[in-house]
């Protein structure tokens, strides 16, 4: 720790710096008049901007995979992901409504500048390995439905951006509204799909329950980590925290318990509503393609071509096709802005909306462009699923300072987080860094 280093009474160096998405900075009222469930309306939209992280491409992509290798035994990874998304989502609201800084603000002012840097890169690269996901699913739902070569559709997604733009300009709100009318489209088609699939109910619940033989086989544990990385996003904490403060939270301890409360049930039931959509994939790989021995099913348009022989429904496909390119573009949104606020936060550094969200869309088109040129779509698929194994290894650089800064009572004063949920989630941090270890000996020894 520097020696020169001036620590203030709330336990950060420094004074806070510009708030995060200074353009909608408290740009959202939160009334103290009217009902309660008035009140808590204004904070309705965060949770579900998160959400759709929890169900990207990138996890189309493994839970097809495990649903069709592994059948609906991998159900419980993603009921366990979900259960430690929820809680780490809730600490990220906490840490922003107490200190008033998104994580990565936290981290500048609380490491020391290499520190903090080496943060913002890993930050960096688990936003880039998000929007390879972003793109890749973004430009295979274009194929999907419209015929569009993947090549093409890759370089189309770089206009998405200006939807971003065009959308923060007509205010914050009108963001929240357009990503949560695409999931509401996107939960119609899965269980229209579901119903189509018609599961064996038995094996569905029984898959929720956990299993060791997760841990024994290596193959099971890469996706099992796939699913987890897809779940529990880094980004997604970097974004919570920055899109909370979009809320007119006011100053006083009970405003701000009062927002906590809030902003933890929007988060919560919105990302339960995340499980019952990667879940739902999960299922509907499992209950056709594993039912019917197609055990290697890994690419997303090998699994939109199989649907209809499958189920015998001409518009299983399409549904499929909708709900991805729904998924893809609600995704982008999310993920440009986290890129935004990893920037602005660890190293101060402000350009432009668009300039930045082109230069991550660019960063991301050039390995999902050449991985298409050259491999195609079966290429596109190992690609998917290796970013998502890329985000988990990058998660524990989120999560142990989140949970640290919670746990501070000098940072986070008389809304330091309780020291049973402290325990569970430095449980969480440690269990997840413990599998990612496994993970990387199981490469290194297994190839």
């Amino acid at each position: 720790m520097d020696a020169n280093v001036k620590w203030d009474n709330d336990g950060w160096r420094g004074e806070r710096g510009e708030p995060p998405l200074s353009d909608v900075y408290h740009s959202v009222q939160v009334t103290n008049k009217g009902s309660q469930l008035r009140r808590m309306a204004a904070f309705i939209g965060p949770g579900y901007m998160v959400a759709v992280g929890y169900m990207d491409p990138g996890n189309w992509a493994t839970s097809i995979a495990g649903g069709s290798k592994f059948g609906f035994t991998l159900l419980s990874v993603a009921l366990i992901s979900n259960i430690i998304a929820i809680i780490l989502q809730s600490l990220t609201a906490r840490l922003a409504i107490a200190s008033g800084r998104d994580l990565a603000q936290a981290c500048r002012d609380a490491y020391p500048k290499p520190i903090a840097h080496m943060l913002w890169l890993l930050a960096e690269l688990a936003i880039i390995a998000t929007d390879i996901a972003e793109v890749i699913g973004t430009a295979i739902g274009l194929n999907l439905l419209f015929g569009i070569p993947l090549e093409i559709g890759v370089i189309i997604t770089a206009l998405d951006v200006f939807l971003v733009l065009y959308l923060q300009k007509l205010g914050f709100r009108w963001v929240e509204a357009f990503v949560m009318a695409l999931l509401a489209v996107i939960a119609v088609c899965f269980a229209v799909q579901i119903a189509m699939s018609n599961p064996v109910w038995g094996d569905v619940i029984r898959g929720f329950a956990p299993t060791t033989q997760i841990l024994r086989d290596p193959e099971m544990l890469y996706l099992a980590l796939g699913i987890l990385g897809a779940t529990v996003m880094p980004h997604n904490l970097y974004l919570h925290s920055g899109i909370v403060l979009t809320r007119q939270i006011g100053d006083s301890p009970q405003e701000k318990r009062q927002a906590l409360t809030y902003a933890t049930i929007d988060s919560t039931v919105a990302l339960m509503f995340a499980l019952l959509i990667n879940a739902s994939i999960l299922i509907v790989a499992a209950a056709t393609f594993h039912v019917s021995g197609r055990s290697e099913v890994a690419e997303l348009g090998e699994a939109h071509s199989l649907l209809a022989p499958i189920l015998g429904f001409a518009v299983a496909p399409v549904l499929f096709g909708i709900s991805l390119l729904a998924c893809g573009i609600n995704s982008t949104v999310t993920a440009t802005l986290a890129g935004q606020i990893v920037m602005e936060g660890f190293i101060q550094f402000r350009i432009a909306p668009w300039m930045r969200r082109l230069i991550t869309r660019g960063i991301a088109i050039i390995p999902a462009a050449a991985v298409t040129i050259w491999y195609g779509e079966s290429g596109t698929g190992k690609l998917l699923i290796l970013s998502q194994v890329v985000l988990s290894l990058q998660l524990s650089f989120a999560v142990f300072p989140l949970v640290m800064f919670t746990a501070s009572k000098a940072k986070m004063g008389e809304l330091v987080a309780p020291r049973w949920l402290s325990t569970i989630s430095y449980v969480i941090a440690v269990f997840i860094a413990a599998l990612n270890i496994k993970l990387l000996f199981d490469l290194a020894v297994g190839g």
